[in-house]
């Protein structure tokens, strides 16, 4: 039995009109930053598609999860091109709202990285390669372990900065993550993708298996974070007559 509706049914209901929905109704183009804003918009968005590629077609060849009959119709390496446009999609989601939250930063203290948030984050990410040998944690091991990388070396980089806007941070993380987990449940209770059993932990909430929210949560920080020091740095080229904004 073919389900309910499709994976590109699922992103035009789902995905879509909220990322139109924020592109028209911001008021100043990319929190003031203009084009500035734009390039990193969508180098992140390029930079996250590269990243996710190789992990998700593994994962997908491995059978951690799979898609429901009359699902996806076209396929490029092992994932739909529609799993390719929900990554790009989510993308420019949290990125224009990271954008709409964002307003031409003054501080100008410099940006200093944080080595006990790295060396956590490395742990984190030691903890999920030690999960892809336990019974039913191999998603969840290869979520923590593809993540937490990239999150140490921004933090890294940038860590003690961002710190300072963990407010700011956390909105933009939080909003987009309840609102594509929230999704995402719907998405499985109508059978477009569905999770191995025998690699997944079985824990859910509110239905939603945790590992699929965790994977926003963490795909979003990395999103936020890496937009958020691109706007610091930004100014800072604003300010010395690096770039233009316009």
């Amino acid at each position: 039995m073919s389900t309910p509706i499709t994976y590109l049914q699922f992103l035009a209901l789902f995905v879509v009109p909220p990322v139109l929905a924020l592109a028209v109704t911001t008021s100043r183009p990319l929190a003031g930053r203009g084009r500035v804003a734009g390039v990193g918009v969508g180098v992140l968005a390029a930079i996250a598609l590269g990243y996710t590629t190789p992990w998700d077609n593994y994962l997908i060849a491995r059978g951690v999860w799979w898609y429901g009959d009359g699902a996806v119709e076209r396929r490029l390496w092992y994932a739909p091109v529609c799993e390719y446009l929900f990554v790009l999609l989510q993308s420019l989601l949290t990125g224009l709202w990271v954008a709409r939250l964002s307003s031409p930063d003054d501080d100008r203290t410099p940006v200093q990285g944080s080595v006990a948030g790295a060396a956590a984050w490395v742990v984190v990410a030691l903890s999920g390669v030690a999960l892809l040998g336990v019974d039913g944690g191999y998603y969840l091991g290869a979520i923590l372990a593809w993540a937490a990388p990239v999150l140490a070396l921004q933090v890294a980089y940038g860590g003690r900065y961002l710190w300072r806007c963990r407010r700011r941070c956390a909105v933009a993380v939080l909003v987009p993550t309840l609102y594509l987990a929230t999704v995402d449940r719907v998405a499985i209770a109508a059978g477009v993708w569905k999770l191995s059993p025998a690699q997944t932990t079985g824990l859910t909430v509110l239905g939603l298996p945790v590992e699929e929210g965790l994977f926003f949560l963490l795909t979003n920080l990395l999103l936020v974070q890496g937009l958020v020091l691109y706007f610091r740095v930004s100014d800072d080229w604003r300010r010395t007559g690096v770039v233009r904004w316009r």
